[in-house]
């Protein structure tokens, strides 16, 4: 009749979603990890899941860590609300989705291309390596802008 937790073998390191998660790490903490999953959406999979939030990464078991990719495959499945998805009405489907890891960076470049493509204001500011969202510029940003060019001092001792 001993600890749960001193039954189950213990992972330092556990691979979800082809990231690395430290197995020290809460469940909810180790999930933020993934990129595309913030702690809203780590908690939504724990909820549907029945795990408990504050257990150890390096406690799940093999058919928990496959329930956790697959809910984060297909959250809809699983009645994860889609206002949790970071990815709603996508361009070109026109569906709810959320994805993570490699698939979203893969997209963000893809939208990236598009927006410099049709040269829509977002699109030349990032072309130029400007800030997109509206920040000032005056004092900030100066390290994108290239080598700052002082006074050059003329030579003594020159053509007389």
């Amino acid at each position: 009749m001993g600890n749960v937790k001193a039954e189950k073998e213990f992972r330092h390191v556990v691979r979800i979603a082809n990231t690395d998660i430290d197995g020290r790490k809460h469940l909810v903490i180790g999930l933020k990890d993934i990129v595309g999953v913030g702690i809203p959406f780590a908690n939504a999979v724990c909820a549907v899941l029945g795990l408990d939030k504050t257990m150890k990464t390096g406690y799940l078991s093999d058919e928990e860590v496959d329930k956790i990719e697959d809910v984060l495959k297909n959250p809809n499945k699983y009645g994860i609300p889609a206002w949790l998805y970071n990815r709603r009405r996508d361009l070109e489907s026109g569906e709810d989705k959320h994805l993570v890891g490699v698939d979203l960076k893969l997209q963000w470049d893809a939208d990236i291309r598009r927006l410099r493509k049709i040269k829509c204001y977002r699109g030349v500011r990032h072309a130029l390596g400007l800030p997109v969202r509206g920040q000032r510029t005056k004092s900030n940003f100066r390290k994108n802008k290239g080598k700052a060019l002082g006074v050059k001092k003329k030579k003594k001792g020159g053509k007389k």
